[in-house]
């Protein structure tokens, strides 16, 4: 298939979910009985609700909402050191713009801009690079967020600078990698999972073979999908077809896009630029080993943190999520979006208690935006 709408082709989508209800008989899998299947990645689940595969698929399976959005997993304690830094005088602070209304314990970016600090939203590191150039008396930082999809960008952008010998760049390093919390969710013995839908982007840069522990170690079948229509109902059958027949495999449905051993290029950035924390704090799950980057030394006139004394380099320090917020139990699978005491209640779009109801590709967004009737309801 070449084009979009082959993707979304209804015909082939009832065919697909005739095939899955078929395999799903077979396992025996049923409403009280399902098979648990985690997305990984939030592009996925926002996906599944906006073209209703939830309610296409039977009811013998259930999808797990996994935490693959690097927004919602990041702790209220790094959103603020990023205010600390940006309400720091002559700092121009940037970000992605799904940050920027992230609640820290105290306020989001977004109302430390308003409160007067300059916090600007870019669309790429090279936007704060070129910043930096502009404005030679300014410190200008960059909010690296994200996983292994857009780490290399903000590698790139960091050789850049030092080829540059802008002095004044530096990004605060908050980028995480996807196969060390599935590790700490499969080590979790109140999880019930059976198998994940593998996520595409960041596959499209580290390949496919950095989830094979998935299958080896944990005997649990993972497909790495795209993120149309029939991409996922494709994968969910992959998936499925794997525990009917006894396999436990990592396969590639995404492989128009995303390459068995992933992009040399991307990678080699990465090496080069960043190397791994002893570990790091996700939200909802705690410190993770190894499962954090950080700028190596050879690079640390870039490394925020060591420019201006903060985060890791200041020592780490957790804080409590508000009371109420259940941010942790959604992203971990525990509990869905809707049986949060704060959904739709003390936590809205336009006023979010959590992240998960800010950022683009959060479990709750997607409920308030794609669930209609559903985000209304109580979860059984």
């Amino acid at each position: 298939m070449r084009y979009v709408e082959e993707f979304r082709d209804p015909t082939a989508a009832k065919s697909l979910l005739a095939e899955i209800e078929k395999v799903t008989n077979q396992i025996g899998a049923t409403k009280d009985k399902p098979v648990h299947i985690m997305e990984i990645c939030g592009g996925h689940t926002h996906a599944i609700f906006r073209y209703g595969l939830d309610r296409l698929t039977p009811e013998g399976i259930e999808f797990i909402h996994g935490p693959g959005c690097p927004v919602c997993v990041l702790p209220m304690s790094r959103v603020d050191e990023c205010v600390q830094i940006a309400e720091k005088p002559n700092v121009i602070f940037t970000t992605f713009g799904d940050a920027m209304r992230v609640p820290g314990t105290k306020k989001s970016l977004l109302q430390a801009k308003a409160d007067g600090a300059d916090i600007r939203m870019v669309y790429s590191p090279l936007d704060a690079l070129e910043l930096a150039r502009r404005n030679p008396d300014k410190e200008v930082v960059f909010f690296g967020l994200g996983f292994e999809t857009t780490t290399p960008s903000t590698a790139l952008s960091i050789q850049q600078a030092a080829r540059d010998g802008l002095t004044n760049f530096s990004v605060f390093c908050n980028h995480i990698t996807v196969p060390e919390p599935i590790k700490a969710l499969l080590d979790d013995p109140y999880m019930m999972l059976d198998g994940f839908v593998g996520p595409g982007h960041v596959s499209m840069v580290i390949g496919v073979h950095p989830y094979d522990f998935i299958a080896r170690d944990y005997n649990k079948p993972i497909v790495v999908a795209g993120f149309e229509p029939l991409d996922l109902l494709q994968s969910v059958l992959m998936v499925l077809t794997q525990i009917r027949d006894g396999r436990a495999e990592v396969e590639n449905q995404y492989a128009r896009i995303v390459p068995e051993h992933g992009n040399p290029i991307s990678i080699a950035a990465m090496e080069d630029v960043y190397e791994r924390r002893p570990s790091f704090e996700w939200r909802g799950l705690g410190e993770i080993d190894a499962s954090g980057l950080k700028i190596r030394n050879r690079y640390k006139a870039f490394d925020a943190e060591e420019k201006f004394g903060i985060g890791y380099a200041a020592g780490p320090r957790m804080v409590q999520e508000p009371e109420g917020c259940e941010c942790g139990a959604v992203m971990t699978g525990r509990m869905k979006p809707t049986a949060c005491p704060q959904f739709g209640k003390g936590c809205t779009p336009e006023m979010p208690l959590g992240a998960l109801m800010v950022s683009s590709e959060g479990a709750c967004a997607a409920y308030w935006q794609y669930g209609g009737r559903r985000a209304a309801e109580p979860a059984e």
